[in-house]
């Protein structure tokens, strides 16, 4: 009998988050939520029979007590997904340098740790999957976004030095970037409809992605994804 897989989603919450932890879960597998408030989870945990931890992607100490956690409950990851990111908007030459440095780590630094974490373990079990959230951020700077870009395009050389490093050991490493905005199911009726049809990304479709991402073969891996709607300007 085949190994039941186990998914880590480390910046979970409502949309994007929730719709990979019930499509992983719909697959068989086990998933465990990772966010720096795990309460706000309890919903989501209780509907696909997970578990939360309360973890900041940005302390090296709790990354690591978080896989160690996860490792001990319900079995080692391998696959893992780091969605987590933190923006702060802004003219740059009045933003907040401190609130910058947040926005930084969390988006790129944070995707460090916790695919560090996550290597330090496939690499012994020659196997396992990595991946990033993107957004247009990730290709492109915005005016008043300076921080947003500066951690996307950081992830962004981390994916592909990982990807670089890691595939030829059969870990699979890959980026998907988000390019527009994700309907969370929050948005009013009004300006959902502004945007007109498929204005908006479906987080349960942009969720298929990534489990084809994970389902790949290895003779044709992809180690970078664009998504948006067809009516996104590009």
């Amino acid at each position: 009998m085949a190994t039941q897989e186990i998914a880590l989603i480390v910046g979970a919450g409502p949309g994007l988050s929730a719709s990979l932890a019930r499509l992983f879960t719909k697959e068989g597998m086990k998933v465990a939520l990772a966010a720096r408030d795990a309460k706000k989870l309890d919903g989501l945990v209780k509907e696909i029979d997970g578990r939360a931890y309360q973890s900041d992607a940005i302390v090296p100490k709790d990354v690591e007590n978080l896989f160690n956690s996860v490792t001990k409950d319900i079995g080692e990851p391998n696959l893992v997904v780091y969605n987590a990111s933190r923006r702060v908007h802004g003219r740059i030459t009045e933003v907040d340098p401190e609130e910058v440095l947040k926005a930084v780590l969390v988006t790129a630094y944070g995707g460090f740790l916790v695919g560090q974490a996550a290597a330090k373990r496939m690499v012994p079990a020659g196997k396992g999957t990595i991946l990033f959230t993107g957004a247009s951020a990730s290709i492109k700077g915005f005016a008043n976004s300076a921080s947003f870009a500066m951690g996307k395009m950081g992830l962004t050389g981390l994916v592909e030095s990982m990807a670089r490093e890691l595939q030829p050991q059969d870990i699979h490493v890959a980026k998907v970037v988000i390019d527009g905005d994700i309907d969370e199911h929050t948005r009013d009726a009004e300006r959902l409809k502004s945007r007109g049809p498929d204005g908006w990304l479906d987080p349960d479709a942009i969720a298929e992605t990534y489990l084809h991402l994970h389902r790949q073969h290895r003779s044709a891996w992809a180690s970078y994804v664009e998504l948006r709607p067809w009516s996104e300007k590009f």
